[in-house]
C-alpha cells in the first residue's frame, strides 16, 4: 500500500465516482480503478458498493476513509515540516556566549531571530572562550559569540565573522594617580602590579595583555590571577593592582581609563563549524549579520 492508493481512494469517495476523481487528479480513470482494485485486494474487503449507478462507500469503506484521511494529513504535515526545515524555519539552535563579550547588539539579534523563527527552539549557553572552540568542533553548540580562535585552529575548526571590537581600558582605584586622566598609554603602567584573568579561562585576553605590555617595552609584573573579569574587577577594588579589561565591566571605587595604544582592543566574532552547518544555523547567521550591519 502506498500513499497514492490512499489519495485515489479519498478522491473517489469524496467526489462520488471514478470519473470525477480522474478529472480532479488528472489521471486516467482506468488507472484509478486499477489502483482501487489493488487496494481492496490487499485489504481483503470491498471499499465501494458498485451495484448501483452511483457508487457508495461500504461499511468498511467508511471506516477506512477516516483512517486514510488521518494518514494523508500526517503525510502532508511531514512534507510541510520538511520544507520548513529546509528553509531553516523549524529545529533547534544552541548559542554559546561569554559574560562581557556579547556586544551591544547581542540581545537585539536574539530577539529578532526569535520573532522571525518562532518554531526554532533557541538555547543560550554561557561558557569560556576555549570551551566555545571545543564545543563548536564537537557540535554541542551551533554558533558562538566569542573571541578569535588561535591561528593554528581557526582554519580547521570553524569559520568566523568579525562583529565588534572592544576597546580596552586600565581598571584602577579612583585614588590612583592616573585615574583622572582621559586616556593613558600602556607604558605608563610599567611599574604597576597587574591582575590578569587566568589564561585557561581567557587565553585571548591574557595573551593580549602580555602583547600590549611587550609592545610597550616591559614585561608585566603579575601579582594576582582571577578566574574571570568580574573577579579581576573585585581584586582591583581590593587594591591588589590594576587590570586591563574591556570597559563593559564596572566596580565600586574603580575607574576605567581608556588605553590610547593603537592595538588596545579585542575582537568579538561570531563563529561556527562548517561541518555542522544546517538550515537553521544559516537562517541565524543571515539575521545576525544583517542586524549587525544596521546602523
Amino acid at each position: 500500500m502506498e500513499l497514492r492508493h490512499l489519495r485515489y481512494f479519498k478522491a473517489v469517495a469524496e467526489n462520488g465516482g471514478f470519473a470525477r476523481a480522474a478529472r480532479l487528479l488528472h489521471v486516467a480513470q482506468s488507472a484509478i480503478s486499477g489502483q482501487i482494485r489493488d487496494l481492496e485486494e490487499e485489504l481483503g474487503v470491498p471499499l465501494f458498493d458498485r451495484a448501483k449507478r452511483q457508487i457508495r462507500l461500504t461499511y468498511h469503506g467508511e471506516l477506512f476513509l477516516k483512517d486514510a484521511k488521518t494518514l494523508l494529513a500526517s503525510a502532508d504535515s511531514a512534507v510541510a515540516n520538511m520544507q520548513r526545515s529546509l528553509r531553516g524555519e523549524v529545529g533547534t539552535l544552541t548559542i554559546g556566549f561569554f559574560a562581557g563579550g556579547t556586544g551591544p547588539f547581542f540581545p537585539a539579534i536574539i530577539k529578532e531571530f526569535k520573532r522571525r523563527f518562532q518554531d526554532v527552539q533557541v538555547s543560550l549557553v554561557e561558557m569560556t572562550t576555549p570551551m566555545h572552540h571545543k564545543a563548536l568542533q564537537a557540535g554541542t553548540i551551533d554558533v558562538a559569540f566569542t573571541r578569535p580562535a588561535p591561528p593554528s585552529d581557526a582554519a580547521t575548526l570553524h569559520l568566523e565573522h568579525h562583529l565588534h571590537s572592544d576597546r580596552l581600558s586600565a581598571a584602577m582605584l579612583k585614588s590612583h594617580p592616573l585615574a583622572k586622566k582621559r586616556s593613558i598609554f600602556v607604558r605608563e603602567l610599567a611599574d604597576e602590579r597587574f591582575i590578569v584573568v587566568d589564561r585557561n579561562s581567557a587565553p585571548f585576553s591574557f595573551d593580549k595583555v602580555i602583547s600590549l605590555c611587550t609592545e610597550a617595552g616591559f614585561s608585566p609584573r603579575i601579582g594576582t590571577t582571577a578566574s574571570n573579569a568580574v573577579g579581576a574587577v573585585a581584586l582591583v577594588e581590593a587594591g591588589e593592582g590594576v587590570a586591563i579589561l574591556s570597559h563593559a565591566w564596572r566596580g565600586n571605587g574603580v575607574v576605567f581609563v581608556p588605553l590610547a595604544d593603537r592595538m588596545a582592543f579585542m575582537d568579538l566574532v561570531i563563529a561556527w563549524a562548517p561541518q555542522h552547518e544546517n538550515p537553521v544555523l544559516r537562517s541565524f547567521l543571515d539575521v545576525a549579520l544583517k542586524k549587525r550591519r544596521k546602523p
